[in-house]
């Protein structure tokens, strides 16, 4: 028991130290954004999906569904009753949080050509002061990228 309970601790110290890790070189670190410049090439009206899956629906159906389900029987009938309220409240709620706020919104693919001849493509919301020509700064990269006018 008392070496289950001391590997338990090591373990978990090592958990908290590797979360307290130095951000590698590269990596950025807090406050840090890599930035390119160049010229849009292309700009093309697209959609993209949003990411409002944020969960609140399911508990709030879930919450919901447990209410409705304590109302119904005694004993373990009311148990059963309260597990199934929440499991179909979650459900639905769910899916309603998805119908509402999970829609598809308008968006701009543009293609830059950087400095370097290297083009590069950014699918973000729509920018009305961005146009075909323009210089530009390329704030990010990967999913958190963004296209900037310069000045």
């Amino acid at each position: 028991m008392k070496t289950t309970a001391s590997w338990l601790t090591m373990m978990l110290a090592s958990l908290v130290l590797t979360g307290c890790a130095a951000v590698g070189a590269g990596g950025g670190g807090a406050g840090e954004m890599e930035i390119r410049s160049g010229k849009i090439e292309q700009i093309t009206l697209t959609q993209m999906q949003t990411n409002h899956d944020s969960g609140v629906g399911a508990i709030l159906g879930g919450i919901a569904g447990v209410g409705l389900g304590s109302l119904i029987g005694r004993g373990t009938g009311r148990d059963v009753a309260m597990v199934a309220g929440a499991l179909a409240g979650a459900a639905g709620g769910n899916y309603v949080e998805k119908k509402k706020y999970d829609q598809p919104k308008e968006a701009q693919q543009i293609i830059v050509r950087t400095k370097s001849g290297v083009l590069v493509s950014v699918t973000q919301p729509i920018n009305p002061a961005l146009t075909n020509g323009s210089n530009v700064y390329i704030e990010g990269t990967g999913n958190d990228a963004r296209v900037v006018p310069q000045g």
